[in-house]
């Protein structure tokens, strides 16, 4: 027996189909690894970012004392001056453009320190609050 006959015997069609079937899950599997290893890679890179998102949140404690120079101090009160004319709660994007028609130093980056600092305060609604307690221990 040869040929045709000698695989149908033996089980080769079947043989053959799972023989055809590994082979091509495997240059699947090898294809979209292929794929998303950039994104495996970017992973990799930035795996320090993830291990701040996997900790569990501490508890909100008083923020340490940030380093205000002079120039600072007078841009917080500047700050001040301009968030007086407004209504409370205010928009952070008139009281920027406030302060750069009014011809502040560096508005973006004054703005800036001061949330970080805690004088300029969101209420989570879109709008901010003049934090008159932290501008006192900061600025005056």
């Amino acid at each position: 027996m040869y040929g045709l006959e000698s695989i149908a015997a033996n089980n080769g069609w079947a043989i053959s189909v799972v023989g055809v079937s590994i082979v091509f899950s495997g240059l699947v599997l090898l294809s979209l690894s292929i794929s998303r290893i950039h994104k495996v890679l970017d992973l990799w890179d930035n795996r320090n970012d993830i291990r701040i998102f996997c900790k569990k949140p501490q508890e909100r404690s008083e923020p340490a004392l940030l380093p205000f120079t002079e120039k600072k101090k007078a841009s917080a009160r500047q700050f001040r001056l301009l968030v007086k004319t407004m209504d409370d709660p205010f928009s952070l994007h008139r009281l920027l453009h406030l302060a750069e028609i009014s011809g502040l130093e560096r508005p973006h980056s004054s703005l800036c320190h001061l949330i970080k600092a805690g004088i300029i305060e969101p209420d989570h609604q879109g709008d901010y609050f003049f934090n008159r307690e932290a501008f006192d221990r900061y600025a005056s």
